[in-house]
């Protein structure tokens, strides 16, 4: 299983902040919502779900916080429209 890091407004695979292999990034909307603005998974990683995993670490954290996704980035806004569960932590149907 993959170990995925936190950052400031990222979680991340690899060994340092500046030298990540995928990263999901979000920036404050405001003070109740995020928006997802990028997601990268490294040639080597593809193909094994990391986006995914990713995308639903940030959901979790939105959770814990009482927050609200707004996925801007292309691949966020793909796995919110086929995940109905992430239903609950997206911001007025931000798709």
């Amino acid at each position: 299983m993959i170990q995925i890091k936190e950052g400031i407004n990222k979680f991340y695979l690899g060994d340092t902040l500046e030298n990540t292999i995928a990263e999901v990034t979000y920036v404050y909307d405001n003070e109740d919502t995020i928006i997802i603005d990028h997601t990268f998974v490294s040639n080597e990683l593809r193909g094994q779900s990391v986006g995914k995993q990713l995308i639903r670490k940030v959901v979790d954290f939105a959770r814990q916080e009482n927050k609200k996704i707004i996925p801007q980035c292309s691949f966020a806004k793909k796995e919110f429209i086929k995940n109905e569960e992430y239903n609950d932590v997206l911001f007025n149907d931000q798709i």
